[in-house]
């Protein structure tokens, strides 16, 4: 069953952020990812209000909870880590 990131974030320093930017997409290869949303557009009804957010697939919880755990992943998120906000969340897909 697919599992998913739902990723809200916030950048504070747009030029900072694109070596996070340059870095992340080597994790998401690795573990096969497929983007399905990623964007500025969107409204935030409840809760904190982030500017950018993305929807990432993986082919299961395991291999999606490992992406973020990867060498990878982590180097990347070094690069986030002062320069934006974030609120990454795995979830399970469902079963039709």
């Amino acid at each position: 069953m697919s599992a998913y990131w739902i990723a809200h974030v916030t950048v504070k320093d747009a030029e900072q952020y694109k070596n996070y930017m340059t870095l992340a997409p080597l994790a998401f290869k690795k573990f096969n990812a497929r983007f399905l949303a990623r964007g500025e557009k969107a409204v935030s009804l409840e809760g904190d209000a982030y500017i950018k957010h993305v929807v990432i697939e993986f082919s299961d919880y395991a291999t999606a909870v490992n992406c973020y755990h990867s060498a990878e992943y982590q180097t990347a998120k070094k690069q986030r880590e002062h320069v934006a906000d974030a609120m990454i969340t795995i979830v399970d897909g469902v079963t039709t």
